[in-house]
């Protein structure tokens, strides 16, 4: 098959199309022909070798973390999905590659595309929609009536946060630039703050979650402005302890990931409130509950370009260098 690897970490201009083995599914496992898959962060970062310290890839290694594509084989043990089904997915980390024309993916990790959407819209929302999930349902618990802060609400998060937040019945705010002021409130923005020109902790006050999306000192602000007892889940902070653990990291490689957030930790604990960072994992169970919103048209995809799948080096540099006006970056295979 044919599919976009990399050599070695680092190379920003690296990466190309080549030829590889077809994947081989286990018992439990599903054959997907991938028909779109889409850009993130996370793409740059494991091209980095930003996580390389807890996810040890093997080189060359395929990139890719989101795709929708057709099931054309399935395992002895796969009871939810047959050949010819239109599925989409985030892999498990340990098996990413959807930049590729095949991919196996434990059934587990598959859900059913949803019945309204193009593959290519479809493959544009796995990653950032569990990531929205489980920040704002699992680690928040977000109730009707809180106030949300959900920052760069034109982004790829931030664009499925919006409409998951309003979903929930959430007061919410966002940060994004002048010009897609009127897209984030359609999405679900009550408050929208313009980032260049003003200062969202001069404004906002006694929230109860913030989802950050950028780390830094807008983490540390977004701190400030939480009421007793709020909670900032970060998936740009430092990692904290509970990530290692998730991970199952060694003794040493849980005291490091601790002493990181060990300052944002302790500013949060004198705030009142608390900090978590937050590493989405792969879901076909909660991709299921995400897509009755969908089908229901509750919550839709952004997607600002899709670029043909020969163009896959192109397509990240432009995500990487924030030319996306709004939403998500696609590769389409066919």
């Amino acid at each position: 098959m044919k599919a976009f690897v990399i050599k070695r970490y680092g190379d920003k201009d690296g990466g190309r199309i080549t030829e590889t083995p077809d994947p081989q599914a286990g018992n439990h496992d599903v054959l997907v022909r991938v028909h779109a898959a889409s850009v993130n962060p996370l793409d740059f970062k494991i091209r980095d070798g930003d996580f390389k310290m807890i996810l040890p890839y093997r080189l060359p290694l395929v990139l890719g973390n989101d795709l929708a594509g057709e099931v054309v084989r399935v395992g002895s043990a796969v009871t939810r999905f047959a050949v010819g089904d239109e599925v989409y997915a985030r892999p498990d980390k340990d098996r990413i590659g959807t930049f590729a024309e095949l991919i196996a993916v434990h059934q587990d990790d598959l859900a059913a595309k949803p019945t309204n959407l193009t593959m290519a819209e479809a493959a544009s929302l796995p990653l950032v929609a569990l990531t929205s999930w489980q920040a704002l349902v699992e680690k928040a618990q977000v109730r009707p009536g809180q106030k949300v802060l959900i920052h760069a609400g034109s982004g790829g998060v931030g664009t499925i946060a919006l409409q998951l937040a309003r979903q929930l019945g959430a007061h919410v705010a966002t940060t994004a630039n002048a010009a897609n002021a009127a897209l984030v409130k359609e999405l679900g923005a009550d408050i929208v703050i313009d980032y260049r020109t003003q200062d969202f902790e001069e404004i906002l006050d006694g929230y109860d979650v913030v989802l950050d999306t950028l780390g830094g000192e807008t983490l540390a602000k977004s701190l400030r402005i939480l009421k007793p007892g709020g909670k900032v889940i970060s998936i740009a902070g430092p990692p904290d302890a509970d990530f290692a653990r998730e991970l199952g990291a060694n003794p040493i490689l849980r005291q490091a990931m601790n002493m990181l957030s060990l300052k944002t930790r302790r500013h949060a604990k004198r705030q009142g409130v608390t900090y978590s960072f937050l590493f989405m994992k792969a879901s076909g169970g909660q991709l299921r509950e995400l897509t009755r919103f969908i089908d229901a048209g509750e919550i839709r995809p952004v997607v600002d370009r899709v670029f043909p799948f020969d163009q896959t080096r192109e397509a990240m540099k432009y995500a990487e260098k924030g030319r996306a006006k709004a939403g998500k970056v696609v590769v389409a295979m066919a």
